[in-house]
Order: C-alpha cells, then structure tokens, then sequence
C-alpha cells in the first residue's frame, strides 16, 4: 500500500518500554533517518506538540531523554518536536468525540486516530512508529463506524520505497482539476469551475482541502438506498459535515441571498442558456477563503453540479 499525502509519528509508539535508555536512543535515531529521507522526498514527519512529554522509560519522560544525547544529536531532535510547524494538531480534522479504537484501546487525540480519520476521508496518511514497542505491525486497524486500514512505518527502506512509488503531488490548480475529476466520479463539474483559482499560488493545504470536500461531496451523492432515501452513511455524513457551527457545508444566509444573488448563480452545466442558483458551499480556510459552490439538494435522481471553486464570492 502506497503512501500519499502526509506521515505522522506515532505517539502511542513510546509507551515506557524503554528499559535500557541506549536502545531508546538507537530508536529514536532510525526516526530521524526516516525523518530525513522524508524531507529529502519533499515531505515532513509531523509530531504533536505533547509528544516530548511521553514516557520513555519508567523514570524518563522523552524531553529528558533527550538531555542524555551528545548536543548535535539532541539540537536536531528538539528542533524537530518543539519547533518545526505546523504540528499535526494544527490541521487536526477529527473530533474529541469521535470514538476511535485500535486493538481494543480509544485512540482518539492521538497521531493514530487523526491518521485513521484522514484515511476515512481518503486523505492518505500514514504512521511512523519507534520500534522495539507494541505498534510494530502494518497496517493498524483502527475502528469508527467502519474498518479503517492505516499504514504503519517503521523501516527507512520500506518508507523510502513508497515514498519513489507514491502518487504525483498536486503541483497547480490544473492538476487538482485533472485529480478531482478523475476520482469524483458521482459528481458532475461545470467545465470552467474551477478557473477562479487561476491567478492565485497554489498551497497544497488548501489544494488537499478542496479535494477532500469534493471526495465527501461524492460519497454523499451516493448515500442513497433503491428507493432514493437517503442511508444510515447518508444521515452520518450530513450530520457530520452539513450540520452544526463548524459544519464543512453550509447554506449561505439569508442577507448574502439577497446580497449576493447574482454571484452565487451560475451558468448550468447541462442547460445552455438556464442557471443555478446555488447558495450551499463548502468552506477552505485560506486567505483568501476559498468556497466551493454546488447544487442543493442533493439527491439520488439529480445530478449533483459543482460549478464553482475559488475565492469566496460573498464579501466586499
């Protein structure tokens, strides 16, 4: 199995089984390899600002662990876990109340549910993980509302041969334009949609935002039952991303209706000379935030129509 977008390091990796602090140093040392052939591919292995303070052995929690390397090994490794941003909780995507489980144990809040809950939401991300310890195994199943297969790491060579083997990185907005419309497959894309992007730097951020919207928009479309009611995957995903006060999909206010009714209407795709109206969006936190705009509601008969990504069109 391939990697794609983002590796992790596995926290619940350290877990005190150090008794002899060498072999945590030798340990610690392979992450670092892996680590570095990481960046030598473009990529970062992201930590979460609480991982200095697990415990290494039964006295030593890792931050004083650290203390026992020469002053070049140590430098390079708190450079690592205190200041190199953005820590993997900074782009977290699942839930406090999201219950998570790997062999029996809740890992919520840690590296292992957040890469689990990435991979739900098919945004690749794999762990890497400290061995001699219990997580040394590939892949983790981890358990939500379904089986969720996360690839586990913890051999430079096998890494690095996934790295070689893993797919092109969005690279501009016309291959995230090529990607989506290969695999959103359910939807269908008005043939200018995603334009507006032109003329803006790409960041891979928002980039792998927009695709992960656009991945939960076509799964939704598709959530239906042979009766065209919606099912049990159907009411999970609306009441995951289509409701609450951080909901991912959002109508647009009644003022921006009224404010803003001409730039939310579009050309329709199929219908020369007819338009949508379509104040339901997703939302991509960027500067400028970044909108995508889509037909409501979505439903098992009618074609779901994404005809517009780019810079929010609801603001002065």
């Amino acid at each position: 199995m391939g990697l794609t977008v983002k590796l992790l390091a596995n926290d619940l990796s350290i877990h005190g089984q150090f008794y002899d602090l060498g072999k945590f140093h030798e340990a610690l040392d392979r992450v670092m390899v892996i680590r570095k052939t990481v960046q030598q591919h473009g990529r970062e292995l992201y930590c979460h600002r609480n991982f200095v303070n697990v415990q290494v052995t039964r006295e030593m929690r890792l931050h004083q662990a650290i203390q026992k390397l020469t002053t070049d090994r140590r430098r390079s490794v708190m450079q690592w876990l205190t200041r190199h941003e953005p820590f993997w909780e900074d782009e977290r995507l699942h839930g406090e109340d999201d219950w998570l489980e790997c062999k029996g144990n809740i890992v919520t809040d840690t590296a292992m549910g957040e890469a689990a809950y990435r991979c739900l939401d098919e945004i690749g991300t794999s762990l890497v993980s400290l061995i001699p310890s219990s997580w040394d195994f590939s892949p983790a199943v981890v358990t939500w509302y379904k089986r969720i297969e996360v690839v586990n790491y913890r051999d430079v060579r096998v890494l690095e041969a996934a790295l070689h083997a893993a797919p092109t990185q969005i690279t501009s907005w016309n291959v995230l334009a090529d990607m989506v419309r290969a695999r959103c497959t359910q939807l269908t894309f008005s043939s200018d949609c995603f334009n507006p992007l032109q003329g803006y730097p790409l960041v891979f951020k928002a980039a792998q935002d927009i695709l992960s919207c656009l991945k939960t928009l076509d799964r939704f479309k598709i959530c239906f039952d042979s009766e065209g009611r919606r099912t049990a995957e159907g009411h999970e995903l609306y009441t995951q991303y289509f409701t609450g006060e951080r909901a991912r999909f959002s109508d647009s206010s009644d003022t921006e209706k009224s404010n803003f009714r001409s730039e939310i209407t579009f050309p329709h795709p199929d219908s020369l000379g007819e338009s949508l109206f379509c104040p339901w969006h997703g939302k991509i936190n960027y500067h400028p935030p970044l909108r995508i705009h889509f037909s409501w509601p979505v439903t098992a008969a009618e074609p779901l129509y994404v005809v517009y990504v780019g810079p929010k069109v609801t603001r002065r």
